[in-house]
């Protein structure tokens, strides 16, 4: 699948109020989320890696940090107007492409070292948990690291909390994924796991 920031996908979001927000989640308002992304930094455990998919980018605070430690970096979001914002915060970074996209109903024919899920799943079903799984697997290199950030609490949004949706990529070890490294803060949960 060609990825372009002059071609976006549409896809209709889970929840319509996605769509017509430019900031959905309240990403530059949550000072939280700044130090939530430097340990979400901090636990990568390699400086570098070569082809990086981040599924939920949002406007792109996190996408624009992770950059500095990707070779290329594709960063998807079912908001259009979210995008945007990110497309307009990352605009002076060529190897930063961007595509709205809905995952898991979608995915990239490509192959990635790191994929990197933060808040998205909780807005699945335990359906779209399970094949967002499944195509996560298939295209992440053995040795590739997947790294889980998600909020521990519900809203009426939500189908599921960040447990939920890190205790099911547990239960994936040890045949799929080896669990690296957990952590929890506050109101969040992070797991690091590496491909099999």
């Amino acid at each position: 699948m060609k990825t372009s920031r002059s071609a976006p996908l549409l896809v209709t979001p889970a929840s319509p109020s996605l769509q017509e927000t430019e900031d959905p989640w309240r990403f530059d308002a949550l000072g939280s989320v700044r130090s939530r992304d430097a340990v979400t930094l901090e636990a990568l455990p390699r400086a570098r890696y070569r082809s990086a998919f981040e599924i939920g980018g949002a406007i792109g605070v996190l996408t624009e940090k992770l950059q500095a430690r990707c070779d290329a970096l594709l960063s998807v979001e079912v908001s259009r107007l979210a995008q945007a914002r990110a497309i307009h915060r990352c605009r002076h970074l060529p190897h930063v492409r961007f595509q709205v996209m809905a995952v898991p109903d979608e995915y990239p024919d490509q192959q990635f070292d790191l994929t990197l899920l933060s808040e998205r799943a909780c807005h699945w079903s335990p359906q779209e948990l399970e094949r967002a799984q499944q195509r996560i697997l298939e295209h992440l290199e053995p040795g590739g690291h997947l790294l889980l950030v998600h909020w521990t609490g519900q809203s009426r949004d939500m189908r599921l909390n960040g447990h939920d949706v890190h205790d099911s990529f547990r239960r994936l070890s040890p045949k799929n994924l080896r669990h690296l490294r957990g952590e929890m803060d506050g109101t969040w949960r992070l797991d690091l796991f590496e491909r099999l």
